[in-house]
């Protein structure tokens, strides 16, 4: 058992994590939200999940820091200079960071990871997601991760081989490109596919949340794998040993 303390706790993930934590034996050690003292919640705290904003990222690795504690980073949105933070903070403590705490997505990465390697770049890679109204930032950091497991498969880089936003006489599709379409509208909790499309024929990866209790569910198996692991950056993959 543990006291886990929640950032972001007054939004909708705040609130899943506050239930899951309670259904699951831990102790809820208490929330934090913008204006808040974060190092007063990691002082009372064993490890910390954030699902806050980008902005707040910096201020509650300090805090994970002095306290000594892990923390699980479920923001997204995040920048380079966000990464590099988080680098810095796993050489004190361990830190887990991912674009999505689903166990089904960590798995669908993986597959998809798995199809991109096999398959030659002549096979065209689009993700198309989908989420709430509400979702401010696009393409979905879950997107992203797909992305990026697509990209490493094939020794290239996202940010070199990424088309979105096709509108117009947008041209046609270069190879090798790996393409994102964002939709947004209504209460989705996420729907995420991954197109392969070769010659003739196509396949198809996909994954539907239908409840936001799933994400909260994977960040606390996180928090309990990374309970007591050395400083450094995990990931959830490692989490389900794959």
């Amino acid at each position: 058992m543990a006291n886990i303390g929640v950032i972001g706790s007054k939004g909708a993930m705040g609130e899943a994590l506050r239930r899951v934590i309670e259904a699951s034996g831990h102790d809820y050690a208490g929330g934090a939200d913008k204006g808040d003292d974060v190092s007063k919640l990691a002082d009372v705290s064993d490890m910390l999940v954030d699902f806050s904003a980008p902005g707040a990222l910096q201020s509650n690795l300090h805090a994970a820091v002095g306290a000594g504690i892990p923390m699980v980073v479920g923001t997204t949105g995040l920048e380079d200079k966000h990464h590099e933070a988080i680098d810095h903070a796993a050489r004190a403590v361990p830190v887990l960071q991912t674009g999505n705490t689903s166990l089904g997505v960590t798995l669908l990465a993986h597959l998809v990871r798995e199809a991109a390697s096999r398959l030659g770049s002549q096979w065209d890679i689009e993700i198309v997601e989908m989420h709430h109204r509400r979702k401010v930032d696009a393409p979905s950091g879950t997107a992203l991760l797909l992305g990026e497991a697509a990209a490493e498969a094939r020794g290239i880089t996202l940010a070199d081989n990424r088309e979105s936003g096709r509108d117009g006489h947008a041209g046609a599709r270069a190879e090798g490109a790996i393409g994102f379409a964002a939709l947004r509208g209504g209460t989705v909790a996420g729907e995420h596919s991954v197109i392969l499309a070769g010659d003739e024929e196509r396949l198809t990866l996909s994954h539907s949340a239908e409840n936001r209790a799933i994400f909260a569910r994977g960040a606390i198996r996180a928090a309990e794998w990374l309970r007591g692991r050395e400083p450094g950056r995990y990931t959830m993959e490692q989490v389900l040993g794959i």
